[in-house]
């Protein structure tokens, strides 16, 4: 029950809840307790609703939010509780006294006090949100940004703020208890001193030295380190939070291009969210201001998703465009329509190249690149089960979707039935849960399932431990383990080196990657990877969440895996294993492979999971596995070859597209070296003759 009441006011734990009720049940006891009336009581239920109240900004609680949008705010909330107390004051037949009327010129003289305060806050941040925000780019030589004012200032500023009445109202309730007015004056005394000092406070930080430039002078020194950067290739990216893991995917991939690259983003909170790199990082939320940016080096620009946002650089006609995606699938996300718009459409192998061909969306098939997958490259090829070890088989099953498709997720209708199989087997064999961390979001039937799953592993998992056929070596597990702690608290310390609270402008200002610490914790988590693997029996079933250890060190530790259709199951194929794949929604063997290019070398489950059995068999004698010489030829199908290197292949399409827009950039000053007027004019009005964009050509995004 409580449970079902923590998932419906969508609070993080039933403190949280218990918190929120004793706000909401806390203001009728303020109204009986001044109605009675009865200071104690008054006092009690005061405290009870300042302390919930603190509680829950101080986790960030969804309630918090929601009361806003039902006229329960917090300034509401502390007006009405200063009433409330005025009410008691009255009851208790102190309204004719200095007093009472103290009280009230305190509390509209602090509500006063709200305004310059919650303008100062509002000018202060909006000064200090830059035009653009920036990682591994050198403003700090080029512009003078100021330190941010004290985080306490700003902080939950408006929680503060009011939280200063708290020595009137002390001192009111003494007052009416004691009959002595000194009191309640001194505590109205503090609470407007401090109310005032804290505007006074803020006053500094909105003129002068203490301000940072303006958008011009930013936007100037952004283009001056372009032009000294001057990068040949850019990846672009605009979404939501939830789809950061889209453009994280390519950073590794970016770092080892041969030319200059740049991350150009468009969402300040993608940027909050992206992972750590050497890169350089420009965020522009503003589309004038990315149409004005000198881009003029910029050969080539990578697209990972199609978004509206895009057209604000796809309208630059001296780069070329290239879809790249964020995944490879037959999922209809893979064959958007929307991909004729750029220059060539990359895809890992020939399956893209036919995707696009079925589909019939208009990309035209000299458009298409094959360059591979370079994010597959830490997926290691398959040499067998090692002698003496049980063979790993994962479940790695994707997210229910938004569309409630009975195929998206094997969870909800197999997903019991393959962990029973899989725990059950003979001869053993380990098993890995890791769930998408979608899982449960939109349906609570699939969140149910995962529990469910869970608890099946995580009961195998003690089972196995108890039985005196599986032993392990202790002392080198202890020794892995200590070895665990040693390297998290290294990375702890190394993450701690950083100031994760600077605002925007102070970290535009000094976030250039430290290249040592960079490469160091790179080691130490791919130290923590090894040494997780050994700490962990390769006996010993596992439920694996979070973002360590990685999909792709799962797959490494695994000989087969078991999925359902997604973007998992063609990055698996990389590694050669047996792999299975789950028709939940009971299309038939044929049809399903007809429609899905990835299964068509894996063993086809229905949801009994009754053919289980020809996945372990192919596990444990690879030589008599049928589907072996299938996964191979599906792998360079969907993958292409092994040599030369994806990296290579990518790093050889993106210099070849390059001298494509260079020798039509060429083409163009040469028109207009011999004097062609039409493309003079082009020249000047389009992205790339550096214009000055308006705010209203930016709104209406027209390409010509």
């Amino acid at each position: 029950m409580i449970s079902t009441a923590i998932r419906v006011a969508r609070v993080g734990s039933a403190a949280e809840l218990a918190a929120a009720a004793l706000m909401v049940l806390g203001f009728p006891v303020l109204m009986v307790a001044a109605l009675v009336p009865s200071v104690y009581a008054f006092a009690a239920a005061a405290a009870v609703t300042y302390l919930a109240d603190h509680y829950l900004h101080r986790k960030g609680s969804y309630l918090i939010n929601r009361l806003s949008k039902v006229r329960a705010g917090l300034s509401i909330r502390f007006l009405i509780r200063q009433l409330l107390l005025i009410l008691l004051l009255a009851r208790m037949d102190l309204s004719n006294g200095l007093v009472f009327y103290g009280a009230i010129a305190c509390f509209i003289a602090f509500y006063g006090l709200q305004a310059p305060h919650g303008a100062l806050v509002t000018l202060i941040r909006n000064r200090r949100r830059m035009p653009v925000a920036t990682r591994n780019v050198d403003l700090k030589s080029r512009i003078r940004i100021p330190d941010a004012p004290p985080r306490g200032l700003l902080d939950r500023s408006a929680e503060k703020m009011l939280h200063l009445d708290l020595a009137a109202v002390v001192g009111l309730l003494v007052s009416a208890m004691t009959d002595n007015v000194v009191a309640g004056f001194v505590g109205i005394g503090i609470t407007l001193a401090l109310g005032s000092l804290y505007v006074l406070v803020l006053m500094p930080y909105v003129r002068g030295r203490k301000t940072p430039p303006d958008a011009d002078t930013v936007l100037a020194a952004v283009d001056d380190w372009l032009a000294e950067y001057r990068p040949g290739t850019v990846l672009y990216f605009s979404g939501s939070k939830d789809s950061a893991y889209q453009v994280n995917m390519w950073l590794e991939t970016m770092e080892q291009l041969e030319s200059r690259p740049l991350i150009l983003l468009r969402e300040r909170v993608i940027l909050q969210s992206l992972a750590p790199t050497t890169v350089p990082v420009i965020c522009v939320p503003g589309g004038v201001h990315l149409m004005n940016m000198d881009l003029s080096t910029v050969r080539v620009a990578l697209y990972a998703a199609n978004v509206g946002k895009n057209i604000h650089l796809l309208r630059v006609p001296t780069m070329k465009h290239v879809f790249i995606g964020h995944g490879d699938s037959d999922k209809l996300a893979s064959v958007n329509p929307f991909s004729k718009v750029y220059d060539e459409v990359w895809t890992a192998g020939r399956a893209g190249r036919d995707r696009y061909a079925i589909a019939d969306v208009g990309v035209r098939d000299d458009d298409i690149v094959e360059v591979g997958r370079p994010q597959l490259a830490p997926i290691q090829s398959w040499q067998g089960v090692p002698d003496g070890r049980i063979p790993t088989v994962l479940y790695a099953p994707t997210w229910e979707g938004w569309d409630g498709d009975p195929g998206n997720t094997s969870l909800v209708l197999a997903g019991e039935n393959i962990v029973k199989k899989l725990v059950k087997a003979d001869p053993p064999v380990r098993v890995l849960y890791k769930p998408h961390p979608f899982t449960g979001t939109v349906s609570s039937e699939a969140g149910a399932a995962h529990r469910r799953v869970t608890a099946l592993v995580e009961k195998a998992a003690a089972s196995r431990a108890a039985d005196a056929r599986f032993t392990a070596d202790t002392a080198a597990q202890t020794a892995a383990k200590a070895e665990l702690t040693r390297i998290e608290t290294r990375l702890t310390e190394l993450a701690g080196t950083g100031d994760d609270k600077r605002d925007e402008a102070e970290a535009s200002r000094d976030d250039v990657v430290d290249l040592k610490k960079h490469e160091e914790i790179a080691r130490l988590r791919a130290d923590w990877n090894d040494f997780y693997w050994q700490a962990l029996p390769s006996y010993r079933h596992a439920v694996i969440t979070g973002a360590e250890p990685r999909l792709y060190d799962c797959f490494n530790v695994s000989d087969a895996m078991v999925s359902d259709i997604s973007s998992v199951v063609s990055d698996f194929i990389a590694s050669g294993k047996p792999y299975a794949v789950t028709d939940s929604a009971g299309v038939g063997v044929e049809e399903f492979k007809r429609a899905n290019t990835a299964v068509r070398a894996a063993v086809i489950l229905s949801n009994s999971a009754k053919e289980l059995g020809g996945l372990l068999d192919a596990v444990r004698d690879p030589s008599a596995d049928p589907l072996a010489a299938d996964r191979d030829e599906l792998k360079h199908y969907l993958l292409g070859p092994d040599e030369p290197t994806s990296i290579e292949q990518f790093n050889g399409a993106v210099a070849a597209l390059a001298r494509k827009a260079e020798t039509r950039n060429l083409g163009q000053e040469a028109r207009i070296a011999a004097g062609d007027p039409e493309a003079a004019e082009l020249a000047e009005a389009l992205p790339g003759g550096k214009p000055r964009t308006t705010a209203g050509e930016a709104e209406g995004v027209t390409a010509g």
